[in-house]
């Protein structure tokens, strides 16, 4: 069963996974979220980042602003997938134990976090 999010850490990561039929509504999605809920939105990456296997944008929020956000993403996502993961400032951790999804799971390149 895929893990759904909840609001249980100070602060959050939500990666919006997408690919080069998807770039512009990604986009679209990442900034709409940002202006309308306070986040902040990293850069759009048209690669795989570090652990994530998609292209991506990262969104950069809070717990004040999760139980508002959660659902807009949800409901505004269009078949994208989301990973959205606490952060404790332990990658492994917040991107194993602390990740949940907003559709489809995704493996995880996790072998970025050997050694730290």
């Amino acid at each position: 069963m895929i893990q759904r999010p909840r609001n249980e850490f100070a602060s959050y990561h939500a990666h919006v996974y997408f690919d080069e039929n998807s770039v512009e509504p990604a986009r679209a999605l990442c900034e709409a979220a940002a202006a309308l809920f306070g986040g902040s939105m990293g850069r759009v990456h048209q690669k795989p980042v570090g652990p994530h296997p998609h292209w991506s944008c990262q969104l950069a929020f809070d717990a004040a602003q999760f139980d508002a956000l959660m659902p807009w993403l949800d409901a505004h996502r269009a078949g994208l997938n989301i990973l959205v993961h606490g952060r404790t400032g332990n990658g492994l951790v917040d991107h194993t134990a602390n990740a949940s999804w907003l559709g489809e799971t995704s493996k995880l390149n996790l072998s970025i976090f050997e050694g730290s």
